[in-house]
């Protein structure tokens, strides 16, 4: 539809892509920081050099686990430049380790040194069919969640493609 609005997804209805598919998520993470509410207080402890937190991320990591024992995939490709921003060190500190120990497939692509064909928009893809961008502000706080009507497939999927071609295992990444 020419001139509709587009569809903005949130709560249960944006959860529910992650109970709902039938083969595989792949996200690519191109910001090299994200300014989330939610994790503004773990970033901090993070930063303050406290311990990681029992249990964190639990919730995640439950959906992971879900998704892989029925046979499914969930990949992730980040982008990032060295020297890292406080927000990937974050990341590679607290949250990434336990996506991947929960089973997702996560993926380093390290474009300090070189560059890539790769959008600088964050999208996940779902089923190779569905896709949904992540929309930020500069400071990295997200904006919003959009469904994006007949996306071209063969686009998201060249992305892709690039992106893990050009990425190495979380594990094998040294900064």
């Amino acid at each position: 539809m020419s001139g509709s609005a587009p569809a903005l997804l949130d709560g249960l209805e944006w959860k529910a892509y992650f109970r709902n598919f039938k083969r595989s998520a792949f996200r690519l993470e191109v910001h090299q920081v994200y300014t989330m509410p939610a994790e503004a207080e773990t970033l901090h402890s993070f930063l303050a050099g406290e311990s990681r937190p029992d249990g964190f991320n639990a919730a995640w990591h439950q959906t992971i686990r879900g998704q892989r024992s029925a046979g499914h995939t969930m990949t992730r490709a980040k982008l990032v430049r060295r020297p890292l921003t406080d927000y990937s060190r974050y990341l590679f500190g607290w949250a990434i380790p336990g996506n991947v120990e929960a089973g997702e497939d996560y993926r380093i692509v390290d474009v300090t040194e070189r560059d890539v064909d790769l959008p600088n928009q964050d999208f996940w893809m779902f089923d190779e069919t569905t896709v949904v961008h992540l929309n930020y502000r500069p400071d990295g706080t997200q904006i919003s969640r959009e469904l994006i009507a007949s996306p071209d497939i063969s686009q998201y999927l060249a992305w892709r493609d690039q992106a893990l071609e050009s990425s190495i295992p979380f594990s094998d990444y040294r900064t």
